[in-house]
């Protein structure tokens, strides 16, 4: 047997046990992030694989184009309202929330590794950013519907911090390198170009895609080669030309994914895969890489650094950069803990590796440990923590099968099919008895097999698929209606928002007085959106709550940023201290 046919029989059979003990993992709530690493650690020198990989040049070459591809993945799945509710904040933690936590984890690596002030700082730079492969795949195979400005935050914040990460890695280094101890105007200079460079070739090199998705006439399967080919080359030349390629693909990500081109739904399919695949490959490598009985080695003193980053400089570096922004407590505790390292820390640390300083071995050791206690310690218990927290919101149902009309249709109507589940309220009735929104309307009924025009199948029954032609706006609203979502007992919708509900642009007085509510004299002419946005200081999202009197206000519907609909709720428990405080 040839070594190719050795390598490919490696590689597959590792890619197969790990997509194996990931169904394991949903049983124990076990980080899936982890799982990958785990299983390459086991398949390493020293676990029962036995397989020697040390080769840092390979690993980091492997791991960058994984992290893009994963950035790009990201990107194509950020809507624009997501940076509505987070993009100032995120940006904040993504620059002077990754300097914080360099600083204040860096000194403390120096102190306990015994290194000088400015190789401290080089660790406190590896491990300073949050990891959007972790962060992404965390939140999401979790099932976890949180609200938007805590999504919104840490997604944004993920994909974004990179970038600085990099760059103080670089710059420490060659200070390093050059037996510096200040830095001078060129890597204020070398800032400028990566952020400036990145942030311009993302935005144009993202509506570029967009141009040639729309205009080029490709085989269906084409159309997400030619965004991952396009993608890559944007990171590519933005990288040589001196800019943060990691930047440039996240924004070219998130521009084409908000124009909606041709085939974006089989787009975001095909890359969905093609992430997990890199995630899968880049920890698989990674784990092949560590060496555990160095790891344990340096154990004491990197899990101190551990817990010093997770305790006290990503807690404070949040602290700092969200109070501008008044985020509610519970908000910044959870977005402090969801400080997830994942892939790169560890590609990080291969520049020391590659520079050949001696602190190197040390150093990518610190960043392996780190990320195996982030993993364990954070990841498995983010589920919890935010119920804890009170930070979910009732999952919205979208349709389970959506298809484009194509070319001949010049308005944003899309088929859409639902499930109809046991409990949901159009049960037992016709669908022309069904109050949709908008103009959504029936075209046909699937039962048993068989194909119905919206009046030959007569009342709907539980397991039938209805399908509408719709607005893609109204998917989330007739999931509402066709479907009853499984969920625990608090996210229920009457639970969760109560059983009334008013519109955003009602008089408050007016509600107050329908339900006896203490109404301040200095508020009596706002609408009650008004009132709820200068409460919430102008960033209202889905799921926000204030108490008046013995009546909770909660947000239950957002449109272009301002209040819509909110719900009526009379607390279970009622608190003489303001829940939204």
């Amino acid at each position: 047997m040839s070594t190719i046919d050795q390598l490919v029989l490696a590689g597959a059979a590792l890619l197969l046990l790990a997509i194996i003990a990931s169904a394991l993992s949903y049983r124990i709530g076990m980080p899936l992030l982890l799982v990958f690493l785990a299983v390459g650690m086991l398949a390493g020198e020293d676990g029962p694989g036995g397989i020697q990989f040390s080769d840092a040049g390979i690993a980091y070459t492997v791991g960058s184009v994984a992290l893009a591809v994963i950035l790009l993945d990201g990107g194509l799945n950020t809507r624009a309202d997501t940076f509505r509710a987070g993009l100032r904040p995120a940006f904040l933690l993504a620059t002077l929330g990754v300097l914080i936590t360099c600083l204040i984890t860096g000194l403390f690596a120096a102190w306990v590794l015994d290194f000088d002030l400015l190789t401290g700082m080089l660790v406190g730079a590896v491990v300073g950013s949050t990891d959007a492969a972790a962060v992404f795949a965390l939140l999401h195979a979790k099932g976890l519907t949180l609200k938007q400005r805590v999504s919104a935050t840490l997604e944004i914040e993920s994909g974004s911090n990179d970038p600085m990460a990099i760059f103080l890695t670089i710059a420490l280094l060659e200070l390093v390198l050059a037996g510096r101890v200040l830095p001078g105007w060129e890597t204020l200079g070398l800032f400028a170009l990566q952020m400036g460079l990145g942030l311009a070739a993302g935005i144009g090199g993202g509506r570029l895609l967009v141009v040639l998705a729309n205009r080029l006439r490709l085989e269906a399967g084409m159309y997400p080669m030619l965004v991952l080919a396009g993608g890559l080359a944007l990171y590519g030349l933005t990288a040589v030309l001196g800019g943060s390629g990691f930047l440039a693909i996240y924004l070219a990500g998130v521009v084409f994914g908000n124009h909606r081109p041709r085939e974006s739904r089989n787009i975001l399919q095909v890359h969905n895969g093609l992430a997990w695949l890199a995630q899968i490959g880049m920890f698989l490598m990674l784990g092949l890489l560590a060496t555990p009985s160095h790891l344990v080695e340096h154990a004491l003193p990197a899990l101190a650094i551990a817990l010093m980053l997770m305790f006290v400089a990503r807690p404070l570096a949040v602290a700092l950069c969200l109070w501008p922004f008044r985020f509610p407590w519970r908000e910044q505790v959870f977005i402090a803990w969801v400080g997830l390292r994942g892939a790169v820390p560890i590609i990080l640390a291969l520049f020391p590796l590659l520079a050949g300083i001696d602190e190197a071995t040390l150093i990518l050791d610190v960043a392996f440990f780190v990320v195996l206690i982030s993993l364990t310690l954070q990841g498995w218990t983010i589920a919890p923590l935010a119920r804890r927290l009170r930070l979910q919101v009732p999952p919205r149902a979208l349709a389970e099968q959506r298809f484009e009309l194509g070319a001949a249709a010049r308005d944003d109507r899309v088929l859409l099919g639902y499930r109809l589940t046991e409990g949901a309220h159009v049960i037992g009735r016709g669908s022309a008895e069904i109050r949709l929104p908008g103009d959504a309307r029936p075209v046909v009924v699937v039962r048993d097999g068989r194909s119905l025009s919206a009046d030959e199948a007569g009342p709907l029954r539980a397991g039938d698929w209805l399908y509408l032609l719709a607005r893609e706006t109204d998917g989330a609203e007739l999931g509402d209606i066709l479907t009853k979502a499984r969920t625990p007992a608090y996210l229920e919708q009457r639970q969760f928002f109560g059983d009334f509900s008013v519109r955003g642009d009602a008089r408050l007085a007016d509600v107050a007085a329908h339900y006896d509510l203490p109404l301040p004299d200095d508020v009596a002419d706002r609408t009650v959106a008004q009132f709820l946005a200068e409460r919430m200081h102008g960033l209202p999202v889905v799921g926000d709550r204030y108490r008046l009197g013995n009546l909770e206000f909660v947000i239950r519907e957002v449109e272009g940023g301002v209040v819509s609909r909110v719900g009526l709720r009379i607390p279970t428990h009622l608190q003489t201290a303001n829940p939204s405080a």
